[in-house]
């Protein structure tokens, strides 16, 4: 008797276990299941400005030789990483607050993962590159051409693109030899491995460890090699002689400054509320989470459409012609 009620409640035990856990649970906004389709209009705004936004920004410099410098190169690379972070949830997102499906299995859980991961370390890099160019433009003027060339940017770039996904390819594949407990549901409309990783049910530590050192030795190292590269520009800055020349010099920094700030400051707020905010409400974790992932993407072609002189002439050019190619048909 004992033996049968031993080996029943192992069974009820390992049957709350998923050695492979084939679905996960995302989540919307609890508690407002009946509005989500109003919901999803401000996120499908989202979706369209950044989209179309950095669509609109890669197909000005592509279209523009005069744009066709190392500093625009970056730029797109941006624009790019900006598109794939905001494809790379979209799915998910649609699903829940258009379609009420809230299902998702682990391999597309892992593909989403890596995705926004991926991207989210290629435009922290990539911001760590555009402020290099913005020192040696402003530190180094006649250097300029020298240090920075076309062909080291694409030698760079590659680097950019290489950089998070090779890190990540470790920790996100070891997701699947962990088993799950529960109900696994997760608290936001997409995937991130530090919510899916909280769900395994054995030692995870290596992941833990090494999730926190890729952002320790990336996204952090980053952030400070930017603050150096700014304390630097700021000093020369402040040695220039006249009060337009330090005015002139600074307004070429505008636009990426404000592009770190978009990026690293909902990520950090993100951070602390994941670290010593559990148990602020569950509004604050899918706010600050969503910020993060969507209102840079959508706020950086409207930063460089505005204050890059450059690409806001290119705008007007190239409306300007369709409008005149339009007239001619018409």
């Amino acid at each position: 008797m004992s033996h049968q009620y031993l080996h029943s409640s192992q069974f009820s035990h390992l049957s709350n276990i998923t050695l492979f856990s084939p679905v996960f649970y995302l989540t919307g906004f609890p508690g407002m299941e009946a509005i989500e389709h109003w919901i999803f209009i401000p996120f499908f705004l989202m979706y369209l400005v950044a989209i179309s936004g950095n669509s609109f920004i890669l197909i000005i410099i592509k279209t523009n030789p005069h744009l066709h410098t190392p500093m625009y190169y970056l730029l797109s690379l941006l624009a790019l990483t900006d598109l794939g972070l905001s494809l790379s949830t979209f799915p998910t997102t649609i699903g829940i607050f258009w379609f009420n499906y809230y299902e998702i299995y682990f391999e597309a859980c892992q593909i989403q993962m890596f995705c926004i991961h991926s991207f989210s370390f290629m435009e922290s890099s990539v911001l760590l590159v555009m402020s290099f160019d913005r020192f040696v433009a402003i530190c180094h003027p006649l250097r300029y051409a020298v240090i920075i060339t076309g062909q080291r940017v694409i030698r760079i770039g590659l680097v950019i693109i290489l950089r998070g996904p090779v890190t990540l390819i470790p920790i996100v594949l070891l997701l699947k030899a962990f088993p799950y407990c529960g109900s696994r549901v997760l608290s936001h409309s997409y995937c991130l491995h530090q919510e899916v990783i909280h769900l395994a049910c054995s030692d995870t530590t290596f992941n833990n460890l090494y999730g926190l050192s890729l952002v320790v030795f990336t996204v952090m190292l980053d952030l400070v090699l930017i603050a150096l590269s700014y304390g630097l520009i700021l000093n020369t800055v402040a040695g220039l002689a006249s009060q337009e020349e330090r005015l002139r010099a600074f307004q070429t920094c505008t636009s990426h400054l404000c592009a770190v700030l978009v990026f690293f400051v909902p990520m950090m707020g993100l951070s602390l509320v994941h670290r010593f905010g559990k148990h602020a409400p569950p509004a604050v974790h899918l706010l600050m989470a969503n910020v993060y992932l969507f209102v840079p993407p959508m706020l950086n072609p409207i930063i460089y459409s505005i204050k890059t002189k450059e690409i806001r002439r290119a705008i007007i050019k190239y409306l300007g012609l369709r409008k005149a190619n339009a007239e001619s048909w018409g």
